[in-house]
């Protein structure tokens, strides 16, 4: 049996949302595969589906740049070890420039951006000194740049979202639309994009947990139907709730307002990225000598 480790719990405790004890179990009865225990857990409990881009992991900020006649766009992330390092002007200032490098520049990936020339060095030597005036790691983690002959709207919340809309229509349309992807947080744009293993693993989640209401077969296919249309509506940007109206759809507000989403792109600031896990595993042990006390 693989050994369940208290990093297994904890990731398994940020994509559900539940117990540290509920998800040790879960995870021992699948042998320690996290998507089994997620699953089992889904099941079992009810727990919504992972929302990973919801999660943030890590300190920074996103960097952004907006050109005049709204063609052009880009942003940068770039992370820290702190939140006090990242409400730094230096740092931010930083963020600001690679941004705007990135928008004139185009550069191909984060290498290229690190070799370019700011202001009389490279990136990159840029980057090495603010970590020795500052104390801290600083790093580029990633960028997106888009030009376009349709039109860009822009949306930061805070400095740690950032969100790039391409669409045709009225300029409050790019607006709402940014808005509602910052908030939302869709993991795809339609439906057709969701690959078919997601749609399948959502359907066995579904159809178990179905099974386990004792229903007749046929109202457990529609219990099975419906909620495989609310999981499509939920991670889909065109099937989402529109936040300004919740009786419509993404889809339905830009067909009422004559308008078409091209694409976009949203940054959260540490998605994905692992902070130390010392707090964690310290309340583990907590949790466990209380327990056994």
């Amino acid at each position: 049996m693989a050994e369940v480790t208290a990093a297994m719990v904890k990731e398994l405790r940020e994509i559900t949302g539940l117990g540290m004890m509920e998800c040790k179990k879960a995870l021992v009865e699948t042998n320690g595969e996290l998507k089994a225990a997620e699953d089992l857990l889904r099941v079992k409990s009810g727990a919504k589906a992972n929302k990973a881009a919801g999660r943030i992991a890590a300190e920074g900020v996103i960097g952004a740049c907006f050109s005049d006649d709204g063609k052009l766009a880009a942003m940068v992330e770039i992370n820290c070890e702190t939140d006090f390092v990242a409400k730094n002007t230096d740092f931010l200032g930083f963020a600001s420039s690679l941004a705007q490098l990135v928008a004139k520049q185009n550069p191909s990936d984060v290498a290229a951006l690190s070799a370019l020339d700011l202001d009389g060095g490279t990136v990159e030597a840029k980057r090495q000194a603010l970590v020795q005036k500052i104390g801290e790691n600083i790093s580029i983690r990633r960028f997106h740049r888009v030009q376009t002959g349709a039109k860009l709207a822009q949306y930061l919340h805070g400095v740690k979202i950032g969100v790039l809309v391409e669409f045709e229509g009225e300029d409050e349309v790019g607006k709402d639309l940014a808005m509602h992807i910052a908030f939302a947080k869709p993991q795809f744009m339609s439906r057709s994009e969701v690959a078919p293993e997601v749609i399948a693993r959502e359907k066995d989640v579904l159809v178990a947990r179905a099974a386990e209401s004792g229903k007749p077969a046929n109202i457990v296919e529609k219990m099975v139907e419906g909620g495989l249309n609310k999981f499509l509506g939920d991670i889909t940007l065109l099937g989402q709730p529109f936040i300004k109206d919740d009786k419509l759809t993404v889809e339905k507000m830009l067909a009422a307002r004559r308008a078409k989403l091209l694409g976009y792109k949203f940054f959260v600031v540490g998605e994905g990225i692992e902070k130390r896990s010392d707090d964690f595993a310290a309340e583990v042990a907590a949790q466990a000598k209380a327990a056994a006390g």
